[in-house]
């Protein structure tokens, strides 16, 4: 990503000029992201506050391959995503785009993230309905348009059909290993990135 400076950057990112309004009451919304490993995107999203539960899992495939020794290998069109639970009255779904642009992964890689090549690592919203399929469309030309990124943001957006939930050892795996080499390579950055997001935000974690 072009972001010299984070601490810098953050000031100038754009929120989501189309969103949901926040709910009056508290109600659970669900939406399912793929950015690369799984286990860097839980990390980073059971940090938000406002979001109630974070899955690592798969989708975009069939159930009878929606197994980690077989998505890793490719070609079962699976990605590795996540599967946020949130409350509507504490956060929107645009707001979590925005933690999905520019913190979780880097959206202009195409079917990889750093050491993780493959579609299986690939950059996707898959959208529970047509408003979340808009919101996403709209942010997706907003940040283009703004050239926030020095390439176009390669994330595709599909239709849900199904989400895996992953093998137990998957859940909350960087809380559970942190000091496993992956982890410390590429899952930490992130979070200290969030943590300087959300400085900068006052948004604040959990």
């Amino acid at each position: 990503m072009v972001l010299a400076s984070l601490a810098d950057s953050m000031k100038h990112l754009p929120d989501p000029s189309d969103d949901d309004f926040y709910s009056q009451s508290p109600k659970e919304n669900q939406a399912i992201l793929a950015a690369g490993c799984f286990w860097c995107t839980e990390a980073v999203f059971r940090q938000i506050r406002g979001v109630l539960a974070v899955a690592c899992g798969y989708a975009g495939g069939d159930a009878d391959q929606a197994n980690y020794e077989a998505v890793c290998r490719g070609g079962t069109r699976h990605a590795e995503a996540i599967q946020i639970t949130y409350d509507r009255s504490r956060i929107t779904f645009g707001q979590l785009l925005k933690v999905f642009f520019f913190v979780a992964h880097d959206p202009t890689q195409i079917d990889r993230q750093g050491p993780d090549i493959g579609t299986q690592y690939r950059s996707a919203i898959f959208y529970l309905d047509q408003r979340q399929k808009e919101i996403s469309e709209h942010y997706i030309r907003q940040l283009d348009a703004a050239k926030i990124f020095d390439r176009p943001i390669a994330t595709r957006l599909e239709s849900y059909e199904a989400f895996f939930e992953a093998e137990s050892y998957h859940q909350n795996y960087v809380q559970k290993n942190p000091r496993q080499p992956y982890v410390v390579a590429v899952a930490n950055p992130k979070l200290e990135k969030l943590r300087c997001y959300l400085d900068e935000s006052g948004k604040g974690v959990e």
